[in-house]
């Protein structure tokens, strides 16, 4: 059975009870996405690393020719055309 065919039965259900119909499916996906990355902002708050510009530290230090936190060598990237 498919979400869509499982929501119809459950809206349907819900209909016959006289009770409130199911959110349809995919509907909070991106608030579940946001709580989701609010959550690990918080435990990396916790555990007192910093918040924001991880991912773009990490992008300076791979075109600077520096080293990465796995360590692996970054290679030095290619000068643009």
């Amino acid at each position: 059975m498919s979400v869509t065919q499982q929501f119809l039965l459950d809206s349907y259900r819900a209909a016959q009870h006289g009770q409130p119909t199911p959110p349809a499916p995919g509907r909070d996906d991106w608030q579940a996405v946001r709580e989701v990355r609010d959550y690990e902002r918080f435990r990396a708050v916790v555990a007192e690393r910093p918040v924001h510009g991880r991912f773009r530290a990490a992008l300076a230090r791979f075109f600077r020719g520096g080293r990465l936190s796995g360590g692996s060598v970054a290679r030095t990237p290619r000068p643009l055309p």
